[in-house]
């Protein structure tokens, strides 16, 4: 396995707030990304979310923790889906900071 990914995106919003964007913007994404990744498994524990994906025939896991004033991504990869860690670094923190941003 390689080093996971990690993509931290503050945020003003407070937890609560925070949560219901995640979840809804989950809900979203599986649609929009559905020729690439499959989640496989979605487990929400408080402000914890554990999941597993299928991308290119390789599984990744990771947690996304919510905060009063950021959100952690960390997801462990394969090293096929590794090559694609930068890119999908910036995809990921870009998505997230617009689903973040206080409107």
């Amino acid at each position: 396995m390689s080093e996971p990914l990690v993509v931290v995106i503050p945020h003003r919003l407070g937890k609560d707030e925070a949560l219901r964007r995640i979840r809804d913007g989950l809900g979203r994404a599986k649609g929009e990304f559905a020729a690439l990744l499959t989640l496989e498994n979605e487990t929400w524990d408080g402000d914890r979310l554990t999941f597993g994906v299928k991308a290119l025939g390789q599984r990744a896991s990771g947690i996304i923790d919510v905060g009063e004033t950021g959100v952690r991504l960390e997801v462990t990869l394969p090293w096929l889906l590794a090559k694609f860690a930068a890119a999908a670094q910036r995809v990921i923190g870009q998505k997230g900071t617009l689903l973040l941003e206080k409107k």
